[in-house]
């Protein structure tokens, strides 16, 4: 177990007393791509968290081991350029935006590791964000409110990482509610719970293990298109500012001004929003059926008029409709690779598996590779 790894680490390597802070992974159950199109996203926090031992000092001295990666970095608190491994960029980051904050914190000893699948989507550089945030908050009694902390964040991961990501990573990581999904609003960030009861089901993530090199490029496209639908969108319609302010029906009049692709861009997008709001009420309901068939109707969405999927992901989820007792799947995340998230009926978690492994092994020469996943808290102390 990786918790009990860390506080042995911290003993043997530092010694002396500690606190110990765990921050869990994410997934999302739908609204894919609206987050950058200020729409609504439904994401969870995950039994697959980062694990962190850790210390005060005296001075300012900072010392944190990464057992993953089986390095230590050491760095003073006031350095401004500090020369790190990547790994180490998010912790420093994290430190450094809440001294931009106006914090005063003093240095620290640390040992971390994590059990989130590494490639799979899961947002283990937000966990390393959220543990590393919420532990500093409550070492030095910074009273830092839990938005805030999914801002420093993701702050730290735009200007220390060098990625550009939204909110929704972080604030899943920190605000995470044992057997709740979120909605998101990612203009407002104002957010409500909404049950998963999963009893008699499970969710279980099948992932392809590839991820297609034209992923970063192919986003950067789709928040242009987006941005030029909303551009067109708002030359006759002035109140818009983007996709959030339009329905579906709003778009098909621009199509012919949009061309295409832009308009199945936008259409999308605003399909996938009315989808969200759809899945809480059916999750309000207890309605797993309706849900199922609404994470089909995202991946098609994001196959057929997105473009963001990719034959590996394409068979998963055609193969999982052939399976009795498998409610709905979608592909999850930027696309080009990664996950599909998969609702089953816990009765046929092990017919999905062998029919998932024998037809993709078959078409690709892999395996993909499962994992169950549960609904957790957010960010804590232990």
């Amino acid at each position: 177990m990786k918790d009990i790894q860390v506080k042995k680490a911290f003993e043997k390597t530092f010694g002396g007393e500690y606190r110990f802070f765990a921050a869990p992974g994410r997934i999302n159950l739908i609204g894919e791509h609206t987050d950058y199109n200020n729409g609504f996203v439904l994401p969870a926090a995950i039994d697959k968290k980062i694990y962190l031992a850790i210390a005060p000092v005296k001075g300012s001295t900072v010392k944190i081991k990464s057992l993953d990666f089986n390095e230590m970095v050491e760095f003073d608190i006031h350095e401004t350029d500090a020369k790190l491994p990547h790994w180490a960029k998010y912790p420093y980051g994290v430190l450094k935006e809440i001294q931009a904050d106006g914090y005063f914190v003093e240095g620290f000893q640390a040992v971390f590791a994590g059990d989130i699948p590494k490639g799979a989507g899961l947002s283990s550089s937000a966990a390393l964000e959220s543990v590393f945030a919420k532990a500093l908050n409550e070492l030095y009694g910074l009273g830092i409110d839990n938005l805030s902390l999914a801002k420093i964040g993701q702050r730290a991961e735009h200007n220390f990482a060098g990625v550009r990501c939204g909110i929704m990573d972080q604030f899943a990581s920190i605000h995470g509610k044992k057997d709740h999904v979120i909605r998101l609003d990612c203009r407002s960030l104002e957010h409500e719970y909404y049950p998963l009861n999963l009893d008699g089901y499970q969710l279980i993530l099948a992932d392809t293990r590839v991820k297609h090199s034209l992923a970063s490029s192919e986003y950067n496209q789709r928040r242009a298109q987006c941005e030029e639908g909303v551009l067109i969108l708002r030359s006759n319609m002035p109140a818009v500012r983007s996709l959030r302010d339009v329905r579906p029906k709003d778009v098909y009049p621009y199509k012919a001004m949009m061309g295409m692709e832009v308009f199945l861009r936008c259409e999308y997008v605003t399909e996938e929003n009315e989808r969200v709001l759809e899945t809480c009420d059916a999750l309000a309901k207890g309605d797993m059926q309706r849900v199922g068939e609404l994470l089909y109707q995202s991946h098609e969405g994001l196959r057929k008029k997105y473009h963001v999927s990719c034959d590996e992901l394409d068979l998963l989820v055609d193969n999982a409709r052939k399976i009795d007792g498998v409610m709905g799947a979608r592909m999850m995340g930027g696309g080009f690779g990664g996950c599909t998230i998969n609702l089953i009926q816990s009765s046929a978690v092990d017919d999905f598996k062998k029919k998932s492994t024998n037809a993709f092994t078959e078409a690709f020469g892999k395996p993909p590779v499962f994992y169950d996943v549960n609904v957790s808290d957010g960010a804590s102390e232990y």
